[in-house]
């Protein structure tokens, strides 16, 4: 597996850290999944029952909650479409390409780019249906910071998977 490069410590501006950042986790998450079988991505080999396609499907959807749904305010169809709705485990349908779920993934990021470029990292979030109703919602950076730290701990799961799939480790 190739890495790609962590942002540049030359990167000040907290706007531009924070996207770079989403941006590098986000492709080394596809990186992880990169070469793996069809089989590989769509089993589990952990308890938890999860699979390198869920999880993957679900950094897309939760970038996509967070942001275009909770920050943006945007009326976004099946924001927990990632989950089964009674078991809240994550699933992909059988017949989904790898493709659909990419695109998927690299789409939330096209519109997190947007959506931050157009904000100050103090805004806060309009109240909606993604925040509790008896607190503030957050601000813009609030909101990156927690996403980025999602993609961070499951690259970390995704970096155990691969491991366990075919022996490939790296950051």
């Amino acid at each position: 597996m190739a890495g790609n490069e962590e942002p540049s410590q030359a990167l000040h501006e907290p706007r531009e850290l924070l996207l770079a950042y989403l941006d590098y986790y986000r492709e080394a998450a596809l990186q992880k999944i990169d070469g793996l079988s069809d089989d590989d991505l769509r089993r589990s080999r952990l308890p938890s029952g999860w699979t390198p396609l869920e999880l993957v499907q679900h950094l897309a959807y939760m970038e996509r909650r967070w942001l275009q749904w909770g920050f943006a305010g945007e009326d976004v169809p099946d924001p927990f479409g990632d989950a089964d709705p009674e078991t809240r485990l994550w699933r992909v349908a059988g017949d989904v390409p790898v493709t659909d779920i990419v695109a998927r993934l690299r789409e939330a990021g096209r519109r997190t780019r947007a959506i931050v470029e157009g904000a100050d990292l103090d805004e806060q979030a309009p109240p909606g249906p993604r925040f509790q109703p008896d607190r503030p919602p957050p601000a813009l950076s609030w909101i990156l910071v927690h996403v980025l730290q999602e993609y961070a701990r499951h690259v970390g799961h995704l970096d155990i998977v691969r491991e366990l799939s075919d022996g490939s480790v790296g950051e």
